[in-house]
């Protein structure tokens, strides 16, 4: 019979997994973390876990903070397992399990004030944040959406904020109050120079405000850019019966993951930092050589894998990769366009990255869901694939197969498989989408008229042709008809 995880069940724990080799008692708060989901403890949380299991850093414990209604739900249910998490690492050939706890709290919430008042705390010296690629609220440039409704709310109530970024404004203000240093904050999103885009979104909201503050935060606030990497899916039902059934655990939010993990940062900490070194965190001057390489391999790939296996009604990733046509796609188009234009990494081959890669979207343990790969394309498609359509475009080289991807993404978000079986909404603005894409059935410029994805890539007349053919080819010919075509091209 399975254990529930909690502190006084962690000795019979113990018997089968991993447990904390160190006295939760003498850990200490150092890091307030926006966004505690299953990213971040596989993560950051893993990470610090092993760096205390060494005797390192236990002032740097996590607390965890959220805006968003279903953190309500996650703080409970890390609450009844006194903050503790069950990782489970797998490969095709092995699984491995512990339970980790560099977590000790969790503000209530929705509770600006207390929440606020965790951020002017002393011993708080980074805060952390992974709210998503598309929790940053920026335009179709890359640039701070001043307009946007929940930043004009935060800058006409500075004092009642209800984004992250004006708790984040209103905690450094309270400090500079109180004569305390200002925390280091810490984006681990999948965003390019994620520091830099934190800081401009703090920034620009702090300027509609209060201009002079705005100014101080650019002066005194470090903002370290970084590139985080690990392949972590959702939890749903079939990993907690796995939890239970395999490691004996009662766990309501267990965590299943890739045994590889990156973490590349650049050093700029000036209220100190736990020493990850000792875990193998990477610290760079410059980390953008890194997150451009992952996001347009990495990333990218798992676009280019997502529609076309969800249109296919494949299921899982690994199965995706199983699939001849779309691991055939995956390999031409990374080869022929996304590689590429990729620069050089310091001490990296990125083709032995790109084999690495492949490796991991293969991993039958994962069970990493075809639809979460597809989520959220409205954020991702603009930070993952136009980025090397637009350098293609430059060097004139051809962009067929990232073209093929783009209509791929249309037809998937015309709401059915090939099969016709519905696709359940699956992106924040998944309604506009839908229309686009029907209107794009007739007329597949409308799909390129999405500014806030294409911008003036979508103007460009061979991309605009090349996605033409491709969606009129897949609305006459189906998926793999359409793929078998685009991979015969050339040989």
């Amino acid at each position: 019979m399975a254990v529930q995880l909690k502190l006084n069940n962690l000795e019979a724990i113990a018997a089968t997994v991993g447990t904390p080799s160190y006295d939760r008692a003498d850990l200490s708060a150092g890091i307030l973390h926006f966004g505690i989901g299953n990213f971040h403890r596989a993560h950051q949380a893993s990470y610090l876990d092993r760096l205390f299991s060494k005797g390192l850093g236990r002032d740097w414990a996590i607390v965890g903070a959220g805006v968003m209604e279903g953190d309500r739900k996650a703080r409970d249910v890390l609450a009844a397992q006194d903050w503790l998490t069950t990782l489970v690492e797998q490969e095709a050939d092995h699984s491995e399990a512990r339970v980790i706890g560099s977590m000790v709290d969790y503000v209530e919430p929705g509770d600006a004030q207390a929440i606020v008042a965790r951020l002017a705390d002393p011993a708080i010296r980074i805060v952390s944040l992974t709210v998503t690629e598309g929790g940053y609220f920026l335009d179709s440039h890359g640039e701070f959406e001043s307009s946007h409704p929940a930043i004009a709310a935060d800058a006409a109530n500075p004092d009642a904020p209800k984004t992250v970024f004006g708790l984040i404004i209103a905690g450094l203000r309270r400090r500079r109050s109180d004569g305390t240093p200002p925390f280091t904050v810490m984006s681990c999103d999948n965003i390019p120079h994620n520091g830099k885009v934190a800081r401009n979104v703090i920034g620009g909201l702090a300027r509609l405000s209060d201009p002079a503050f705005a100014d101080w935060i650019a002066e005194n606030v470090a903002f370290p850019n970084g590139m985080v990497d690990r392949i972590t899916p959702a939890t749903s039902q079939r990993e907690r019966d796995l939890c239970a059934r395999e490691y004996g655990i009662e766990d309501g939010w267990p965590v299943f993951c890739e045994r590889f993990t990156q973490w590349v940062l650049e050093d700029n900490f000036p209220q100190g930092r736990p020493p990850l070194e000792e875990v193998g965190v990477q610290f760079v001057p410059d980390v953008t050589p890194f997150e451009l390489m992952k996001i347009r391999i990495l990333n990218g790939g798992h676009a280019v894998i997502a529609y076309a296996a969800g249109l296919l009604d494949v299921h899982f990733a690994h199965e995706a990769m199983e699939h001849p046509l779309v691991s055939a796609f995956l390999d031409k188009v990374e080869k022929e366009e996304i590689i590429p234009v990729v620069p050089p990494v310091p001490d990296t081959s990125i083709e032995e990255y790109y084999q690495l890669i492949v490796q991991r979207f293969a991993n039958p343990k994962i069970g990493d869901t075809v639809r979460r790969l597809c989520l959220d394309g409205s954020n991702r498609q603009p930070k993952f694939i136009v980025p090397s359509i637009r350098d293609n475009l430059k060097r004139g080289r051809s962009v067929d197969g990232l073209a093929l991807e783009s209509a791929l993404w249309c037809r998937y978000c015309y709401g059915e498989t090939d099969s016709g079986t519905a696709i359940e909404p699956n992106d924040p603005s998944w309604e506009q989408l839908e229309s686009r894409s029907k209107l794009a059935k007739d007329d597949p410029m409308q799909w390129l008229a999405l500014k806030d994805v294409y911008g003036e890539t979508g103007s460009d007349e061979t991309f605009r042709q090349s996605f033409a053919r491709w969606l009129n080819m897949l609305w006459e010919r189906g998926t793999a008809r359409t793929l078998e075509t685009y991979l015969k091209k050339g040989d």
